[in-house]
């Protein structure tokens, strides 16, 4: 899987391994942690998030920027151990003020080191591998929060503040683990001075680099209606088991690892990526509608329904995250992969902050309309990316035919 690429690629794909193995953990028993232990309410607890994500998405292309002019490398290894820091400081969390202080800090952290990541795949990669290196590390995250959550297991099972103590501090010394991998495995990524690299402000002035962002933001919802509103759907509006929420959280699981590469082939190019969102809203659109179909069957026939709508999802899903990192990779300009990176992120943001109130509102409340008009918005979505990155000055001039060129 990762023979082909340089050395300093598989030493990232190692240290992410590291990194969301300790980040699955704290995904599992973060929110229990937060209401047993620290004394919140899950209403505070939503609030704190909702401030860190808008925190997050106002920080995310500034912090790009800085990874630019600082070098990826040093960015990166800096913002972990920030995230080592600020996990540290969450277990001494009591009250809801020093709360929302740490999440928002948190925000901070985790969107430079997103942008710094970005920019240091950018710089480690060939050209035409760094779509395969996101998907390959896409597969390790999966893999790396799978054991990390069957590993929080225990945590659940003691069930004692102690012990999610514990589980805080491990998360935070793999974060400075993988600061250590980083900043003494890897090469240094050249940085870009001020004086001599684009404006600061280029992502936010490149019009149809946003178009797409915010499109790709749309798109982005597929996250939280396999998390979020498939689950709640399968639970309130049909006759199907329980169970099966856990069997389709495990079949999107288990297609990206043993699919998200294959599926990434062909988007290394700016044309391919661009078709790989379209398609990406499409099969998203089509899974939809399979899902409203459940509104009007009964029995085996929405059990294979349901498993039907999760895996033209999850295929949706893979090609809408493999086409929005060829994109965002071909359409930065050389000096600029972290802001690029951080404002690409921000779309991804968006979807997640306003996913989960669409979502419920009008797929699972309205019933099959909702769900059909969900797949409208996903469709239209797809079918407009394209067309904003082709007005993008990136996109390739056609080339001439045989017969034009005879012509000539």
């Amino acid at each position: 899987m990762t023979g082909s690429l340089p050395p300093a690629v598989r030493r990232l794909i190692a240290a992410t391994l590291v990194n969301t193995l300790g980040n699955g953990v704290y995904a599992a028993v973060g929110a229990l942690y937060l209401t047993r232990a620290a004394g919140l309410s899950v209403g505070q607890v939503g609030v704190g998030l909702t401030v860190a994500g808008l925190v997050g998405l106002v920080t995310s292309t500034p912090l790009g920027v800085v990874a630019d002019r600082l070098g990826p490398n040093r960015a990166y290894v800096g913002f972990l151990i920030l995230q080592a820091i600020t996990m540290s400081a969450l277990t001494q969390v009591r009250s809801f003020v020093p709360y929302v202080v740490v999440a928002g800090v948190t925000a901070i952290a985790d969107s430079g080191q997103r942008g710094a990541k970005g920019a240091l795949i950018a710089g480690l990669s060939p050209a035409d591998q760094r779509v395969r290196t996101r998907a390959i590390l896409r597969v390790t995250t999966n893999i790396g929060m799978g054991a990390g959550m069957a590993l929080a297991g225990i945590v659940l099972a003691v069930d004692r503040r102690e012990v999610y103590v514990v589980a805080l501090l491990v998360n935070a010394v793999t974060y400075l683990a993988t600061a250590a991998l980083v900043r003494f495995g890897l090469p240094a990524v050249e940085r870009v001075p001020s004086a001599t690299g684009p404006a600061a402000s280029t992502a936010l002035k490149d019009r149809p680099f946003l178009v797409f962002v915010a499109l790709d933001g749309v798109l982005s919802m597929h996250n939280a209606m396999a998390q979020i509103a498939i689950p709640l759907w399968v639970a309130t509006a049909t006759d199907a088991p329980r169970w099966l929420i856990s069997v389709l959280l495990v079949i999107n699981s288990v297609a990206v690892v043993l699919l998200q590469i294959r599926v990434a082939r062909g988007t290394e190019s700016l044309p391919g990526a661009a078709r790989a969102g379209r398609r990406a809203g499409l099969l998203l659109a089509a899974a939809c509608v399979v899902l409203a179909l459940t509104d009007i069957t009964s029995g085996a026939i929405t059990v294979g329904l349901l498993i039907a709508a999760a895996l033209v999802h999850v295929l949706g899903e893979m090609l809408q995250s493999a086409g929005g990192w060829g994109i965002s990779f071909e359409l930065a300009p050389p000096g600029a992969q972290g802001q690029y990176q951080g404002a690409y992120a921000m779309g991804h943001q968006v979807g997640d902050l306003m996913a989960p109130l669409i979502l419920t509102t009008i797929a699972v409340t309205w019933g099959w309309p909702g769900w059909l008009l969900t797949a409208t918005i996903f469709l239209t979505a797809g079918t407009l990316l394209p067309i904003a990155v082709r007005r993008h000055p990136c996109w390739p001039e056609p080339t001439a035919t045989r017969d034009q060129v005879a012509t000539a």
